[in-house]
């Protein structure tokens, strides 16, 4: 189910020099306010978990996603290029497994590392914080990969669509709409976090069964999708 050529020719487009940029922004952003939290305020449980929260699980993360998912697949569709893997002896649903593994990896890369790392800055990992919310971006990775992955098999417009659900939806809607909340991938990520750190710093409205079933369901939903999609993508000169 996984193909070495596509991986290198994905992880290439994933990681061209634009997109690099911009992925390394994010991450370095998140470090730059953790130690200029830590700066100011000191180890605080609660601000660390404030931080880690509010920036990385629900604007770094999905906006990482976007660029990482879209990327994996939207710009051959675009440019036409797809014609040329999708003519090679590679079944599709293994080119979609393949691309959905380097999407994955590069968001987890670019997103779960420097939570991580901002979360040792913020509080020394007190009560669990760090470990709780790099959970958190894990699995919030998976599904992202797999949704923005499914949206540029789907449409042009992948990036654009992408970057309103991240920063309406889930960033906005997500955080403070109180009905919004059950649909949201950071606010099912955040019920495994919350299972990991301390009592009181971190929540979710959504139950811990419901949260893993809906990742789980999202994500193979999303891959198969896209899968279909890829499989009737026709080539030239196809019947």
């Amino acid at each position: 189910m996984y193909n070495p050529t596509v991986a290198r020719l994905t992880y290439r487009a994933v990681l061209g020099r634009r997109r690099a940029a911009i992925l390394f922004v994010l991450p370095g952003l998140l470090l730059l306010i953790a130690a200029a939290v830590r700066g100011f305020n000191g180890a605080d449980d609660q601000v660390a978990a404030d931080v880690l929260g509010g920036f990385a699980i629900a604007t770094m993360v999905p906006l990482i996603g976007v660029i990482a998912g879209t990327g994996s697949i939207g710009p051959e569709i675009d440019d036409g290029s797809i014609v040329y893997l999708l003519a090679k002896p590679v079944k599709r649903p293994t080119i979609i497994f393949t691309k959905l593994i380097v999407a994955i990896a590069v968001t987890m890369a670019f997103s779960a590392v420097p939570t991580f790392i901002a979360g040792f800055i913020l509080n020394g990992n007190g009560q669990q914080v760090a470990i709780a919310y790099t959970v958190a971006a894990l699995v919030a990775s998976i599904a992202y990969s797999a949704l923005f992955l499914l949206l540029g098999t789907v449409s042009r417009h992948a990036v654009v669509i992408g970057l309103v659900y991240a920063l309406v939806w889930e960033t906005l809607f997500g955080s403070l709409v109180p009905g919004a909340r059950t649909l949201s991938v950071q606010q099912w990520s955040l019920s495994l976090a919350e299972k990991i750190g301390g009592e009181g710093l971190i929540g979710s409205d959504v139950g811990l069964p419901a949260a893993v079933a809906l990742l789980a369901g999202v994500t193979v939903a999303a891959t198969w999708y896209a899968g279909q999609k890829l499989r009737v993508l026709k080539l030239a000169g196809e019947e």
